[in-house]
């Protein structure tokens, strides 16, 4: 029996996941949940009391996963230099991949206290893994310059979602080098 639930909440996870990235938080509703899994919906409020505890459920499961094939890459890399560029590149890597847009829908959306604080501790640890590599290439204010750097990252990864003009991997370069030179490019 426990297996049994435990398969049906990874599949109501892995529903909420494709709702997520196809339609944004707005899509992720129960009924909606209800007929991807086939499953009552009285059952998934049985798993989940509400669409804030799918999302941060979500988090828990996504966002180390992901944030840990981010600091694998950075690992990687031999100088800080290197980092920061692992860090640009396996960010925009995972674009297209499904975990990764229901984590920037989840990001994007009103959380509950809970959910964000656990999105903020997986994402602490990769901020403080490229405040270091900045801070090696002897930036001044390495966490206020790791800050901007996300945003950077954000800006990419909306430009890629939207399916802007310029090629994914146009705009990775264009990050990187952004990243690596600033605008003098």
């Amino acid at each position: 029996m426990a297996e049994h639930r435990s398969m049906q909440r990874g599949a109501l996870l892995d529903a909420a996941r494709s709702l997520l990235s196809e339609g944004g938080t707005e899509a992720l509703t129960f009924p909606a949940l209800a007929e991807r899994t086939g499953l009552a919906r009285s059952s998934v409020y049985e798993y989940f009391r509400s669409r804030a505890a799918v999302v941060e459920e979500l988090c828990e499961v996504d966002f180390p996963v992901w944030a840990a094939e981010v600091s694998t890459a950075m690992e990687r890399a031999g100088t800080p230099e290197g980092k920061v560029e692992a860090y640009v590149r396996e960010q925009l890597s995972l674009v297209g991949d499904r975990r990764h847009r229901a984590v920037v829908a989840i990001s994007a959306s009103e959380l509950d206290a809970g959910a964000r604080e656990k999105i903020r501790a997986a994402h602490g640890g990769l901020v403080a893994m490229i405040v270091e590599a900045l801070a090696d290439m002897g930036h001044t204010e390495p966490r206020l310059a790791a800050m901007l750097l996300q945003g950077v990252v954000d800006a990419a990864v909306r430009r890629i979602e939207l399916g802007a003009a310029e090629d994914p991997s146009a705009i990775t370069e264009a990050a990187v080098s952004m990243a690596l030179r600033g605008v003098s490019g």
